[in-house]
Order: structure tokens, then C-alpha cells, then sequence
């Protein structure tokens, strides 16, 4: 058998050299993986085999059971097997083990749940979700209501705060998207227009689509996918150092600290992303349309003007409070569920955004067809 030679002396190996088997190293818990790795690479051959463990220094019970293991896997293949410099103690291990004839495929094992116990234990997870979700809104609501009730008591620096981190930082990417939603929207739509002698239509498209739908979603979106996340990464680390737990020894509630303030800061900045948002996809359209339909910018912004009803800007713009809300609270909620390692920091924030872009496709679908049966 070829073996590397690069582990420490004191790992557990096995050489095979013809019908003998070489032991070394100390057979104990700690230092078993290379044994483990040498013996799945063994190729025994037929007929009697020794297997010499002079030269193996301490043996614990699961070195006695990796041995027990080797010889019932031997004598299952009717091969004789010699065991030579077995010390006493480790005799003794062995015998003990043997003495519980138990095989490795004798270890009971849970039997996997059936498709009805799934469905019960996935409805009882997702009604526990709900239901903690529920709570959390309940008691955001009654801080909130505290903080009405004596003003003084509201973080005007954190909110602040959060208005910069959610708000003009997050321009840039808005901007860029809402710019190149309308660039795509004008250029798509333009095709179809022109065919029909309609081009000067494709300022009613950009604008009520984008004013409408596009703009508050898309944004709601960005947002969810780096302000929503950032939330969760940030108080689930707090968690995760004992940070929460600090402020509540302290005296300091968490949710007038870590929560209030970031849902008011992300009320105030989404609906004001949300215009910027209207007016670089309007924008993109308006170049697009210049560009490939020779539509002038001012004859552009004439038909904006008619197409785009103040109904229907306010329509667009009221959406952007609730999907901030959305955002924040989920974001905060899947933060506090963090719990033991950094690796559960990882996986809520996934959830997290995950949650809020789902929360905020359905929210607007809602919206839609309430809008549809209000005639707006």
C-alpha cells in the first residue's frame, strides 16, 4: 500500500508489507483520521494476515473499536487473522468492546420521517414563524406608541444616521438601475410603437409603468437587498457578541434603539428614493426616445405631463412607506432570531432578504389588484 509519510508520529496508520499489517501511533480519538484514511485505501490479500501492534502507544475505546471493526470486516471474508504486541490494557479494551457484539450496522438508526409528519412539522414551523413575527410587530407597535407618548425619548442621531446609510448612500445604484429600466422599457416599447405610427406614445409607456410599478418596486427591492441585509447582519452580530443582552442589562431597550429608529429612517428615505427613481427612469426613456425615435425632449416632457396623473404618481409613491416597513421589519426581526455563530448571522440574512423581496412582490400584487377594484 502506498501511505504518505507527512502525518505526525503520533497518528493512528496501518502499512500493509505482503500478508503483515504495521501499526503505529497512539489509537485514540484524537488521532485516528489517517488510520481511517489508510484502511480505506488497504487492499488486503487472500489468505491469513497478521497485523502487528507493537509499536502502537496508547489505545482508548474508539482505537478498540476501529480494531474490532478491521477484524469483523476480515473474518466476514474468511481470511485468519494473528493479532501479535497487543499490551494488556489495550487486550482488555478490546475485549470489552467485543463483548458488546455490536456492529456498525447494528447501530439503530432514526427512521426517516413520512411525508404526512413533514407537512405537520413544516405547517407547525412556519405557524411558530408567524406567530413570533406577530409579536415582534406587537411589541415594535408598543415602543413606538411610548415614544409618541413622551417625544423625548426618540433617537433623533440614529435616525439620522440611518437616513444617510439608507438614503443618499444608496443613490448611486437606484439611479443607475431606474436609468437603465427606462433606457430598456423605451427601447423594447419604441420597437412596437413605431410600427404603428404611435412613437410619441412611448413617453405614456416609460412614465405610467415606470411611476406606477417599476420605480417603487425596484427600488424596494435594492433596498431590501442592501439596507434590509445590513440590518440583519448588524443586530444578529450584536447577538451573537452579547451586545443586545448588554443594553438590556443596562437598561436600554433593543427596539427603541436598534429597531425604531432604522424603520422611521427607512419610512422617510424609500418614498424619497422612490422619486429620484422616477425621475432617472424617466430620464433613460426620454434619451432612448430621443435617440431612437427623434422624439425632442421638450415635445418628451409635454407628454409626460399629460400621461402621468398626480392619481397616479401618489399611487406609486404610497407603495414605498409600506415596503419600507416591510423591509425594516423583517430585517430587524430575522436579526434577533440569530442565535450561537457567525455562520447563523450568514443564513438569517439569506432569509432575510429573501423574506422581504417576496413580502414586497406580494405586497404590490395586493396593491394592484385593490387598485384595480377601486378604479384608481
Amino acid at each position: 500500500m502506498d501511505a504518505s509519510d507527512e502525518h505526525s508520529p503520533d497518528e493512528a496508520s496501518l502499512r500493509l508489507q505482503g500478508s503483515t499489517a504495521a501499526c503505529t501511533g497512539h489509537w485514540t480519538v484524537h488521532h485516528l483520521a489517517q488510520l481511517e484514511t489508510d484502511l480505506k485505501q488497504t487492499r488486503w490479500p487472500s489468505g491469513p494476515i497478521e497485523i502487528q501492534l507493537s509499536r502502537v502507544g496508547r489505545m482508548d475505546t474508539a482505537g478498540a473499536w476501529v480494531l474490532q471493526r478491521l477484524l469483523a470486516s476480515l473474518q466476514r471474508n474468511q481470511q485468519a487473522v494473528n493479532l501479535s504486541g497487543l499490551s494488556p490494557e489495550a487486550a482488555e479494551l478490546l475485549e470489552l468492546v467485543q463483548g458488546t457484539k455490536m456492529e456498525a450496522g447494528a447501530v439503530p438508526r432514526r427512521a426517516p420521517p413520512i411525508m404526512l409528519e413533514e407537512l405537520g412539522r413544516g405547517g407547525v414551523e412556519i405557524a411558530v414563524r408567524g406567530i413570533g413575527l406577530l409579536a415582534f410587530i406587537g411589541e415594535m407597535g408598543a415602543a413606538w406608541l411610548r415614544q409618541i407618548l413622551h417625544p423625548r425619548h426618540i433617537r433623533w442621531r440614529e435616525i439620522a444616521q440611518g437616513l444617510g446609510d439608507a438614503g443618499h448612500k444608496a443613490l448611486g445604484i437606484v439611479g443607475l438601475l431606474a436609468f437603465l429600466l427606462g433606457i430598456v422599457i423605451a427601447y423594447q416599447g419604441g420597437v412596437q410603437l413605431r410600427q404603428y405610427g404611435a412613437s410619441l406614445f412611448i413617453a405614456d409607456l416609460v412614465g405610467l409603468s415606470m411611476v406606477r410599478e417599476l420605480a417603487p418596486m425596484i427600488t424596494a427591492i435594492i433596498v431590501a437587498g442592501r439596507t434590509g441585509s445590513a440590518y440583519t447582519a448588524q443586530i444578529g452580530t450584536m447577538q451573537v457578541t452579547e451586545e443586545v443582552d448588554a443594553l438590556r442589562s443596562m437598561g436600554i431597550p433593543p427596539m427603541d434603539l436598534l429597531v425604531l429608529p432604522k424603520l422611521l429612517a427607512l419610512v422617510i428615505a424609500l418614498p424619497l428614493l422612490t422619486v429620484f427613481a422616477d425621475i432617472m427612469g424617466v430620464l433613460g426613456g426620454m434619451v432612448m426616445s430621443s435617440v431612437q425615435l427623434d422624439i425632442a425632449f421638450s415635445t418628451y416632457l409635454d407628454r409626460i405631463g399629460v400621461a402621468v396623473s398626480v392619481q397616479s404618481y401618489l399611487v406609486g409613491l404610497g407603495k414605498a412607506p409600506v415596503f419600507a416597513a416591510i423591509i425594516a421589519t423583517i430585517g430587524c426581526y430575522q436579526g434577533f432570531q440569530v442565535a450561537g455563530s457567525a455562520e447563523s448571522v450568514g443564513r438569517r440574512t439569506t432569509i432575510s432578504v429573501v423574506q422581504s423581496i417576496l413580502a414586497v412582490i406580494v405586497v404590490d400584487a395586493a396593491f394592484s389588484v385593490a387598485f384595480s377594484r377601486m378604479g384608481i
